[in-house]
């Protein structure tokens, strides 16, 4: 039960601290939609994400005026689309995208997650037609988001993966640049993640599982304003206090609507995901623990407690905590972190540095349009080489912008934001991509 304090308290953090759930993902299982022909696929598809998310918007508006807490994102993750469409006798994988676009559309949902690989150890027939598909699928598609996960700490990192989306991203980005920020390249990518563009739902999962993603960034911030100038100690306890809040509420609506949906409820991933909203900055976070900026000396150091506190928080509040669940840095959907590129405070060097301890990694990040693909593969290959031996999700979801050199700002709009284009070494990695084959799994993989 909850003390009117507490009911209080909650209702001071929607109001005036922009806290929100900020995405109810419903997971849907794809597997009994297999079909050798592509028309029937599509049906099958088509006919099951309507069937079973018919009711996930009325049900989240429910819950919006029952407990008056904002719900920003309804969204839909499916089995990874390489898994289904490989029996099918399609060349291209997008009449899949367009499929499931028109199912987001008809059920009214803001994103749909599914159009991915698996391909940590090998690429199959299917993972790279699915592959070869995503430029026109993302940008001729308005909901649809994929994902490819390239390495694994078990499988090491595919060098030839991550060699090929350095060419897709460039490709998507010449067509349009918005289509590359519905497109994640994971390593040890989760399969009940309800964040969009790395969403799908894992073979391990069951048939319908309802996953919410709580944010609240205002809130911490918040909550630090009132220890300036007190132990790291008091400061660590005090996020943790927080985020354990945060996290119950996001549990109560989970189960809630798993119950109302006749679904299983999955996790909550409590994850400080910012918006371009002022207040709403997870760099501004760390500028009260006594930075002056995102990107200066103490910078990780500071991610890292506020992410490891955030997870202490999250798992004392609820038994089902999965995810992501940290603390994300997109440079573009933070405005303090858009800021701090601007003051030339925050490098993507420094920034790669801080995603060693936050939840995922390059995310958001616009760089000049005459990036090359093998620069492009060889900065994924560090963000992902990270999550690999440091046994954690990392994920890279960059942006080429055609046109545009390092200082200009760009415009995504929306929850995307907006920020400058960071600066990329001109130095090649072309012969150190061209190497292809396998990065071996590091030796901190063999724990059996």
């Amino acid at each position: 039960m909850f003390t009117q304090p507490e009911i209080n308290e909650t209702i001071r953090m929607i109001r005036k601290e922009n806290l929100d759930i900020r995405t109810i993902t419903l997971g849907i299982n794809l597997r009994d939609c297999v079909s050798p022909g592509t028309e029937a696929a599509n049906r099958k598809i088509y006919d099951k994400v309507c069937r079973k998310a018919e009711r996930l918007i009325p049900v989240a508006e429910e819950l919006e005026l029952e407990f008056g807490i904002p719900i920003i994102n309804k969204r839909v993750s499916v089995t990874p689309v390489s898994l289904i469409a490989e029996a099918s006798d399609a060349e291209s994988y997008l009449p899949f995208a367009q499929s499931l676009d028109r199912a987001a559309e008809t059920v009214g949902i803001d994103f749909l997650g599914g159009f991915s690989a698996l391909v940590q150890k090998g690429v199959t027939e299917g993972d790279r037609r699915l592959i070869e598909s995503i430029p026109r699928s993302l940008t001729e598609t308005g909901r649809v988001c994929s994902s490819v996960n390239v390495a694994s700490t078990r499988a090491g990192i595919n060098m030839d993966a991550i060699q090929r989306m350095g060419r897709i991203i460039t490709q998507t980005s010449q067509i349009d640049p918005q289509g590359c920020a519905k497109l994640v390249v994971f390593s040890n990518a989760p399969e009940d993640n309800p964040f969009m563009a790395g969403a799908f739902h894992g073979v391990g999962e069951g048939d319908c599982a309802i996953n919410v993603g709580v944010s609240g960034p205002g809130v911490i911030k918040a909550a630090i304003e009132d220890i300036r100038g007190d132990s790291f100690d008091q400061l660590a306890e005090t996020i943790k206090q927080t985020a354990f809040k945060i996290t119950r509420m996001g549990r109560l609506v989970a189960r809630e609507a798993a119950a109302r949906l006749g679904y299983n409820f999955g996790i909550v991933d409590l994850s400080l995901a910012p918006t371009p909203s002022i207040g709403d900055s997870v760099a501004r976070i760390l500028e009260e623990m006594g930075l002056e900026t995102a990107g200066a000396p103490g910078s990780t150091a500071a991610v890292a407690l506020l992410n490891d506190a955030v997870k202490k928080g999250g798992i004392m509040a609820s038994s089902h905590v999965g995810g992501l669940s940290g603390a994300f840095l997109p440079v573009s959907e933070d405005e303090g972190m858009a800021e701090a590129v601007r003051k030339g405070s925050l490098s993507l060097a420094k920034l790669e540095a801080m995603t060693a301890v936050c939840s995922v990694g390059l995310d958001m990040v616009a760089v000049p349009g005459d990036t090359t693909a093998q620069t492009i593969s060889a900065i994924i290959a560090d963000e992902i080489s990270i999550g690999v031996v440091n046994k954690k999700t990392t994920a890279v979801r960059i942006i080429p912008v055609p046109g545009k050199t390092a200082g200009e700002w760009v415009e995504f709009g929306g929850l995307l934001g907006r920020a400058p284009v960071m600066e990329v070494s001109r130095d090649s990695s072309s012969d150190f991509i061209a190497r292809g084959g396998r990065i071996p799994a590091p030796l901190t993989s063999y724990v059996n």
